[in-house]
């Protein structure tokens, strides 16, 4: 049974331009994987070292958040989500990350995540 985790990063950018990285082929292409193409609600991932994986779009709410499910947990209730939300009195743009991992590899699938969030505060301008 994997282990649910779930990590804040606090944004410097505004909720539009950040779904728009988070919810989009080309988006998630900048900073999530090296290639992504999507076909309806079907994303595949590549990246360089020859991996590739496909993801089925389960939740989007437009501009707040997104859900997937990896093609290879499509009986599972494991998912990967996205969701960013705003504090109403600092006015600060987070994005919530939610993941799931096998037990023993949280802390890898953690600074995987950290990885790919510092590419993205990279391009929005962090």
């Amino acid at each position: 049974m994997r282990e649910k985790f779930q990590l804040e990063f606090i944004m410097h950018s505004s909720m539009t331009v950040l779904y728009n990285y988070i919810s989009s082929s080309s988006g998630l292409s900048e900073w999530f994987a090296d290639h992504v193409r999507s076909l309806g609600e079907k994303f595949t991932f590549r990246w360089d070292k020859g991996n590739e994986e496909v993801a089925f779009l389960i939740r989007n709410k437009a501009g707040s958040h997104v859900r997937f499910r990896w093609e290879q947990d499509e009986n599972t209730k494991y998912f990967f989500e996205m969701e960013i939300k705003k504090d109403e009195i600092t006015g600060d743009v987070s994005l919530f990350v939610t993941d799931f991992a096998d037990p023993g590899q949280v802390e890898e699938a953690t600074l995987f995540w950290k990885a790919q969030i510092r590419c993205l505060e990279r391009i929005v301008g962090r």
